[in-house]
């Protein structure tokens, strides 16, 4: 490999068991698959500084190396837009994004994400681990699902945020209003979620994916719909979509995955990220950030509450 602008990946849990050529499709949105082989071929992608093949399965600890073109276009760019946020220090910052904003640009779209505030806000000072479509980003969450978001300064921070990932440490707890009347008061869901292989916008549960878990609770019942609290412990790309519509009982206005129209207008699916438990590397103590409801969860609300 030529020395040159060298960018470095860490395989961790939540990317291992697929192949190196899908690995990097999923890192650089905007270039192809084809162009990724061809560079994996040529040895411009190193994996632990050694030459492999596109075919080749990423395992957790692997470091992955690449030094090839890209696009420069592709490249976010600061904007002046305003961020919210619910929790700071000199290591990491938690940030409430809102519904119906990117996290972070995808290959159709590089401007009005959330990585666009940050670059704005803080410049040089984000993580790098996860390339430079997403400085900072530890984690994500759809467009259209708000709430709480971590996001590394360093990559120090980025690293021991992604270890208590792993370890399952970090407590994630999200509302939901979904479709149905449930019977028992709590409850877990446990499948393997993957990419749907006859729609690849949307995932699913398949044999061949990766285990997701899924706890619920039940904080109030309405005649054809159920508020919950529902916590997870892996971070599968919908997974709570993917696994309420699942039990068949889909999320308020989640057209993606089978949602009945509603009468309120939303975002989107019904679903915030309120409540995150993590420790931070700047004072090696736990913190927790939780917040309310959001307009789109109090608007559904409030018309489920006015039809008992």
């Amino acid at each position: 490999m030529n020395q040159g602008n060298i960018e470095q990946y860490t395989i961790y849990n939540d990317d291992e068991n697929q192949r190196l050529d899908s690995y990097l499709a999923d890192v650089c949105p905007y270039l192809s698959r084809s162009y990724i082989q061809k560079q994996i071929k040529n040895n411009n992608v190193l994996v632990n500084n050694a030459e492999t093949k596109p075919s080749y399965i990423v395992k957790a600890g692997d470091v992955v190396y690449i030094n090839f073109k890209t696009a420069e276009n592709c490249i976010p760019q600061p904007q002046d837009l305003p961020l919210d946020i619910k929790y700071e220090d000199n290591c990491m910052l938690v940030v409430n994004k809102p519904a119906g904003m990117l996290t972070h640009p995808t290959v159709s779209e590089y401007s009005d994400t959330l990585v666009n505030a940050l670059l704005f806000n803080y410049a040089e000072n984000l993580s790098t681990s996860n390339g430079h479509l997403r400085p900072g980003i530890v984690h994500r969450l759809d467009r259209n699902t708000s709430g709480l978001l971590m996001i590394a300064k360093n990559n120090d921070t980025y690293d021991f945020l992604k270890r208590q990932m792993q370890e399952h440490s970090i407590v994630k707890k999200y509302f939901a209003v979904v479709n149905g009347v449930f019977d028992n008061d709590d409850g877990t869901i446990i499948t393997n979620i993957g990419r749907n292989p006859k729609k690849p916008e949307k995932m699913a549960v398949t044999e061949e994916g990766k285990e997701a878990i899924t706890h619920y609770s039940v904080l109030e019942r309405f005649d054809k719909h159920t508020l919950l609290e529902i916590t997870i412990e892996t971070g599968r790309t919908h997974q709570i979509r993917v696994h309420m519509s699942y039990i068949k009982h889909p999320i308020v206005n989640d057209t993606l995955y089978g949602a009945p129209s509603f009468p309120v207008k939303t975002q989107e699916q019904v679903l915030q990220a309120h409540y995150l438990k993590f420790v931070s590397p700047s004072d090696n103590c736990e913190h927790i950030v939780d917040m309310e409801f959001d307009n789109d969860i109090i608007r559904t609300l409030n018309y489920l509450r006015s039809k008992k």
